[in-house]
């Protein structure tokens, strides 16, 4: 993992900017230069195989011509929370490739690296955590070696003749090593006829029990998905098939012409009054019951 950071980084560390304004450059083309900041820093000591000169760089570690490392120690980060973000502020745009080193020498890590994380997405900052000195002055070193180097160890060495393309296919299935590819190559001569091959073909060979057999030609002829994931995408097909039919179907139905419904009859009020029946405590009301059963000391408005 650490390798491929420091690898992967190698196409912007020899890209050039035409905003990046002109860095110090080292006496000795093999110089680390660091910044005066970072005396009697103990990593220093951990720089190997490059040499190393103080100058007055932006950075605290100059890489490369357009490589500059920020040191800070997660210890230093706890008591003084706002000097990462003021010596980021001052580092401007002066690298193209710009990486925070952060020494990792505290329990609780999780929540201030991701903190400094969110902080280097915005700013275009590369992060690397290390663990110890020793590790913190091997990346400076590595960046430095690599700083010329082309990308070559990272690429994928993609084959392309005949027989190694056999063998990287073939060794994929299951106890089929390369010796029982040369076997099968030596026997049928092309990938097409070891695909063809019988099962008792394949057991005449020396090295072939059944298992091994078997999982061969359930490579060249079963199918890829298993007859659980097509159920389960047929399913899905047919419920998305059935969704949309049912969709279609509502949106038909809305599109249609619907009959023009009857017109409502007149309402009157006082017909409707006059058909409701008449119960035994409205007739009382209607009356003057309320005036009969008052009592004397019961003021009624009438009004």
């Amino acid at each position: 993992m650490p390798s491929r950071s420091i690898f992967g980084s190698h196409g912007l560390m020899t890209s050039t900017s035409k905003n990046a304004p002109p860095v110090v450059i080292p006496a000795s083309s093999n110089n680390i230069v660091i910044s005066p900041l970072q005396r009697g820093n103990p990593i220093l000591q951990c720089i190997r195989n490059v040499g190393i000169e103080f100058g007055d760089i932006a950075a605290d570690y100059q890489v490369g011509k357009t490589t500059g490392v920020l040191f800070l120690s997660l210890r230093y980060h706890r008591l003084h929370p706002e000097y990462i973000h003021t010596r980021i502020e001052r580092l401007g745009i002066s690298y193209n490739l710009r990486i925070l080193l952060i020494l990792c020498d505290i329990s609780e890590h999780r929540e201030p690296i991701r903190e400094l994380t969110k902080a280097c997405l915005i700013n275009n900052i590369t992060v690397i955590v290390a663990f110890s000195s020793e590790e913190a002055g091997f990346y400076l070193s590595t960046y430095k070696q690599f700083e010329f180097k082309p990308p070559d160890l990272i690429k994928e060495r993609a084959e392309k003749e005949y027989y190694p393309l056999l063998r990287s296919a073939l060794t994929t299935v299951s106890k089929v090593n390369k010796t029982d590819v040369e076997t099968l190559r030596s026997s049928f001569g092309s990938f097409a006829n070891i695909a063809k091959a019988t099962p008792d073909q394949l057991q005449n060979l020396p090295g072939f029990g059944q298992v091994k057999v078997k999982n061969l030609k359930n490579a060249f002829e079963k199918p890829f998905r298993n007859q659980e994931t097509s159920s389960l995408s047929l399913m899905a097909s047919q419920s998305r098939i059935h969704v949309q039919g049912s969709s279609s179907s509502t949106s038909r139905s809305r599109g249609r012409p619907q009959p023009a419904r009857e017109p409502s009859p007149d309402w009157d009020i006082e017909q409707e009054d006059a058909e409701l029946p008449v119960e035994d405590g409205d007739a009382n009301m209607h009356q003057g019951g309320p005036k009969d059963q008052a009592s004397d000391g019961d003021i009624l408005d009438l009004t």
